[in-house]
């Protein structure tokens, strides 16, 4: 099973990105989360969609301003990306859940996918 993400790159403080994981052979019945490490630190919960998109959840330091979706006909979710700041920094990776339903702890899933970089110059 692979997980792709994919659609990160270098941005000014307060510019958008929409990233991409293409879950491949990942059931579109399975939860999907986003995960993100800057340099130094631990690997940090960013959001997290279930598999019909009815429930999502959010790390405090990204609600309001990162929005999360997927399309189950393709097997992508989405991560949108908005007024970037210099502390959202950082490798981003997806991850499919165990179940329809997944939390924040990286224990909940049980595939992950390469990441795709993050950079937000202030």
């Amino acid at each position: 099973v692979q997980l792709q993400a994919s659609g990160g790159g270098l941005v000014q403080a307060g510019d958008s990105l929409r990233l991409s994981c293409a879950a491949g052979r990942t059931s579109s019945n399975n939860a999907v989360g986003w995960f993100r490490q800057a340099p130094g630190k631990e690997r940090e919960f960013v959001a997290t969609i279930s598999w019909n998109g009815g429930s999502r959840t959010y790390a405090d330091s990204v609600k309001g301003r990162f929005t999360i979706s997927r399309d189950r006909t393709k097997n992508v979710v989405f991560l949108q990306m908005d007024s970037l700041n210099a502390e959202d920094t950082g490798v981003y990776t997806c991850a499919a859940g165990r179940s329809s339903f997944a939390g924040t702890n990286s224990a909940s899933y049980i595939y992950w996918g390469q990441g795709t970089q993050v950079t937000v110059s202030s």
